[in-house]
């Protein structure tokens, strides 16, 4: 027992240096392993749903972003944990280094603030899932569909083909049109002297034949209704229809009933009111 004794104490240190390194990666790796499970559990279960496929990318990319994320975090508390142990055992004042360390750390932070501010935003957009690849949103600064979603920058492209580069940080509020529901909102402006009652009932007849569109009644959501009188004045009298509908198909219903109501119009001898834009279309969430 003497060598023994003699020999922990000529290489303890480094036995338990050793030690501490090892640990630290069995640590390491059953984490990363139970990540790795997680993510793909997710995909899996994904891929059994009955969710559309732009709907399964964006869970299994959302994992693995989180996933990554995490991943990252263990990897650098473990190393920072480890790095602290090791010069311990090497008689190193850890203390002084960490201060000189936070110093530095504060210094480098306070010039990267904005760096910090577009990750953090990045890490909300993911875990509140804000938003996707796919979705068709209104940032403020630029309106378009996303096609990329990063922890610094999102990707958008606009109607007219440019692709804009958001910084996460300069996103402060955010109108997504393509979560849950959107609704057509179509607004007919009527010469002043029509009859209501009868304008009503074509409108209706209008959004019936939608709704027997096989094409399109499938993504429709409920059925249509007529509001009645959203607006009057000595001119016209502006009539509103609505109906809900799945947001990846709110542009074609919308054209297709923008056509119908034009149709049913013309066929009933209703007259649009004259001079300016008529029918006025929104969609909104």
């Amino acid at each position: 027992m003497a060598w023994l004794i003699q020999f922990y104490k000529d290489w303890g240190a480094l036995i338990r240096i050793v030690a501490v390194i090892l640990i630290a990666m069995l640590i390491r790796f059953g984490l990363s392993f139970s990540v790795r499970r997680f993510v793909r559990s997710v995909t899996e279960a994904a891929n059994r749903h009955d969710d559309s496929p732009l709907a399964q990318a964006r869970l299994v990319q959302r994992t693995k972003t989180i996933a990554s994320v995490l991943g990252n975090l263990l990897t650098w508390g473990l190393g920072l944990l480890v790095v602290s142990m090791v010069l311990s055992e090497l008689g190193i004042a850890v203390g002084a280094l960490i201060a000189g360390a936070g110093i530095l750390g504060a210094a480098i932070g306070f010039g990267a603030q904005s760096l910090v501010r577009d990750l953090i935003g990045g890490l909300f957009i993911v875990f509140e899932d804000q938003f996707g690849v796919g979705d068709s949103v209104d940032l403020g600064q630029v309106s378009g569909v996303v096609e990329s979603v990063g922890l610094r920058v999102t990707q958008v492209r606009d109607l007219e083909g440019t692709l804009w580069f958001v910084r996460n940080g300069e996103i402060v509020r955010v109108g997504n049109q393509s979560q849950g529901w959107s609704r057509i909102v179509l607004d007919v402006a009527l010469a002043a002297d029509v009859d209501v009652a009868h304008a009503q009932s074509v409108l209706a007849n209008a959004a019936a034949k939608l709704g027997r569109d096989e094409s399109i009644a499938a993504h429709l959501i409920g059925t249509a209704e007529v509001w009645g009188i959203n607006a009057i004045s000595g001119e016209q009298v502006v009539v509103r229809l609505v109906n809900k509908v799945q947001p990846t198909h709110k542009d074609l219903a919308a054209r297709e009933l923008r056509r119908l109501v034009k149709a049913e119009l013309d066929a009933a001898g209703i007259a649009l009111a004259a001079g300016g834009t008529n029918i006025f279309v929104n969609l909104r969430d």
